[in-house]
Formats: structure tokens, sequence, C-alpha cells
């Protein structure tokens, strides 16, 4: 008899990535076979983000195009933080989804996928704040580096922010856990992890902080990298930064979302900083980290956001240096605090949009001014995967940067020096440097049973 077969498509962030990971590896350890694409799949699960109103409406969407590869006795469901915030609308939303499962659910899964084949229509939305998956298996998606959770959920509550009702309280995983499981990944053959958490420098399992988390996965032999996101201005601490600087893994980039450069809209979205907070928390990582690159997010269009509030936040994006942001129009999520603020302080979207519109010039006019002194300049690269242009490898710096470099004599997974021989203004093109060969880190043997 044949394994069912489940498909999972992923949106949002980091954070569903590896969640849907955590899926696969369950549905595989309970019978199911993963494919790569929805046409013909026993099982079809969407992993959807809640961040943004247009995430929400494209998942809407997405799932009325799914209907057409749906076979006879095939289960759609949809997972993740749109499930958690809608529950079961999404099942009058769509008559055809039978399943609705928020982050908190997927232990349960197999059982839910049972009686969904069976007819039921099903949700599973409590939030278990003990929930951190530990005996799960995840199937990576990537074999190069790998996601790994440290913290779920989030305590800030910031007033545009949907994340606290969808994904709950902040929880930290046991050190030990994080440890066992980067050892894991090294034995996998990956030498690079990225660890996730709503805000992931809050890190604290009740005897150790994120500096401590950060020296024992950087003595975790194997590990040649070692990234974080997203972490918040305000948990920077003195230790914190102390590891980061110190622990040679540790990578030199930051990515430190300012939201706005206006004090007065920093406190109507509860962000718990200043704009003067933010600068200083920008000059005590460069301080300590020389070279770091910084990349960040920000909002316009909050309501209440004034054309000087506007400039306020281009001003210190100018002053900062950015090598990249995500740039966002504020889209109002249903319970949170903001969707309260007067209609009066609404932002039209034709203004939002023309502010969108200078930001990312701005944003874009620095990181290419910056590019372009480094032109000549040689740095260490990881093969992270093919690119969309033929004949080419996309790869990244230890400090995050793009460089494309050509296929023949590279390998995915391998690292090089690189030559940056050319940019876009955002990315790079390389030449490996001949007489520095490819390296691989010498991965030490699984340990036997």
């Amino acid at each position: 008899m044949s394994r069912p077969t489940v498909y999972i498509e992923t949106y949002g962030c980091q954070m569903n990535v590896s969640d849907s990971e955590l899926m696969y590896g369950r549905l595989a350890a309970n019978g199911y076979e993963p494919v790569e694409g929805p046409e013909g799949a026993d099982v079809i699960l969407v992993n959807t983000c809640a961040i943004r109103d247009h995430a929400e409406q494209r998942v809407i969407g997405r799932l009325g195009e799914l209907r057409r590869f749906m076979k006879p006795g095939a289960v759609l469901g949809v997972a993740g933080c749109m499930a958690q915030r809608l529950g079961p609308t999404l099942l009058e939303k769509a008559r055809h989804v039978s399943l609705v499962v928020g982050p908190d659910g997927y232990r349960a899964l197999p059982a839910l996928l049972d009686g969904a084949r069976s007819g039921e229509r099903v949700t599973a939305t409590s939030f278990d704040l003990e929930e951190h998956y530990e005996d799960f298996a995840p199937r990576r998606f990537d074999k190069v580096k790998a996601w790994i959770p440290v913290q779920r959920g989030c305590d800030y509550r910031c007033t545009y922010c949907i994340v606290p009702y969808t994904r709950g309280a902040e929880r930290s995983r046991r050190l030990d856990d994080v440890v066992r499981e980067t050892e894991q990944v090294v034995r996998d053959g990956m030498t690079e992890v990225v660890l996730l958490g709503q805000t992931v420098n809050s890190y604290h399992d009740g005897a150790h902080d994120f500096a401590d988390l950060l020296r024992a996965v950087g003595d975790v032999a194997g590990i040649r990298r070692i990234r974080f996101t997203s972490p918040h201005p305000n948990d920077f601490t003195d230790r914190v930064i102390d590891a980061i600087a110190s622990v040679p893994q540790v990578c030199e980039h930051v990515h430190l979302p300012m939201q706005s450069g206006s004090s007065r809209v920093l406190k109507r979205m509860l962000r718990r900083y200043t704009r003067e907070g933010y600068a200083e928390c920008v000059r005590r990582l460069r301080d300590a980290i020389p070279g770091v690159n910084l990349t960040t997010d920000i909002i316009v269009g909050f309501p209440g956001e004034t054309e000087a509030d506007f400039e306020e936040t281009l001003s210190l994006v100018q002053e900062i240096g950015f090598e990249d942001a995500y740039t966002f129009k504020f889209s109002p999520r249903d319970g949170t605090p903001a969707t309260r603020m007067p209609a009066s302080e609404t932002v039209s979207d034709a203004v939002a949009s023309e502010r969108l519109e200078r930001l990312i010039a701005t944003v874009r006019a620095g990181a290419r001014e910056r590019n372009l002194r480094l032109l000549g300049t040689r740095h260490e690269v990881l093969v992270e995967r093919e690119a969309k242009r033929g004949e080419m490898l996309m790869a990244r710096t230890r400090d995050f940067k793009t460089v494309m470099i050509p296929v023949e004599g590279a390998t995915v997974g391998a690292y090089y020096t690189v030559e940056l021989t050319g940019t876009s203004g955002s990315t790079f093109t390389g030449a490996i440097v001949r007489d520095e060969p490819a390296r691989r880190l010498s991965l030490p043997m699984a340990a036997s049973c």
C-alpha cells in the first residue's frame, strides 16, 4: 500500500519556513510521503503569514487556485499565523478547506489529518506555552544552512503587530536542546545556523541568556557561521554585544528593526525606545563589531505620521547607512491597538505610497554608494544555491552581502575567497581567487547510537 502524500506551501518569515520543516518531519514520521508540488497530493497544507493584509489576501486567492489540484478525497488545510488569527472563519471563507491549525497545534497534525480525511472539518488553534516540538525531526529544505528556532511568541505588543495574538507569549527553549539540535545539523553536513525568535536576543531559558546561547552554539564543533533574527534594540545588553563580538562564528551582520526614525511615532508604536536610543544601540554595536553590516525594517504611513515624522525617518536612514531595508506601508490588523486610533489620523494610501518610494530610493542610493567602494576587495563567501540567472551561483559573505559567482569551478555548500568585480547597487558579482582554493569544513563523524 502506497504512503499518502503531503505538500506544504509556505508564506511569510523564516519562522514559518522552520515550522513547515517541522510539519514535514512530523508527517514523514507518521507515514506520509513529502512531495514537491500540489498536483495529486493527498494532503495540501498552506502555512500562512498574518503580518499584513496583503499576505492574507494572497493566501485566500491561492486557496481558490489550489482547488484545481485536489483529487477526490484530498484534504486542503491552512496552518500558521493566519490560521491562528481567523480560526473557524477560514472554514466559512473557503468551503473546500477542511483543516485549520495554528502554530502550537502541529503535534496533533497526524490525528487531525486522519479526521479531515474521514470527512471532518477541524479547527485547532489553542495556545500551548510549553510546546517547542523538541522530539520532532525537521525535514530541512536547505542543505547549506539550518533555521533553528530558539524562542516562540512575543511579549512586546507593539501597537501595529499581530504576532502576540497569533504566536502567543514569549517562551524560550532550553539551551541544551538548542545545542543538541545544532550538533545534529553538523552531523547532517551543514556549517551555518540561523537562530530564530520574534525578539531573539531576549532569549532566556531561566538559567541562560542570549549571550550564553551564542557562546554555547559557537562551541559546537563544525559550526562555522552563526546568524540570528530578529532582535529587538532594547535587548542588546553588554553581555550580548560582547558575545557577538567575541564568538568567532557569529557573523558581522545584525538585522536591527527600526520601524520609524521619529520618537513621536515610535512612542505611538509602543516600540519602547526613542530615535536617540536606537542610534545609541547602533553606536554600541559598531564600536564593538568593526565593519558590522546593519539591515532593518521600516514602516511608513503609521496612523498620525506627519511629513516631519517621515523626514526624521529619512534622515536617520542616511545617518546610519543601512545596507538594506525591508520597507512596508502600514497595514492595519484587526485586534491590534493601532486599529483603534482615530480615523482622522489615517495616512492615505497615496501619501504612504509616495513616502515608500522615497524611502526605498534613499536606502538604495546609500547602499549603492557604499557598495561601489567595495569593488576590488576580497571576502569569504559560502555558496548557498544556484542563482535564477543561468550559469551563476548565489553566495553570501559573512556580513550578508549577496555575491553571484560563476558556476564553473564552484560547488554549493563550499567556502571560497572571492574578489568583488561588479555591483548592481544591492548585489555583487565576484570572481573566485584561485590562489585561495575552495575550502570545506572538516566535519566530525556522526556519533554512533
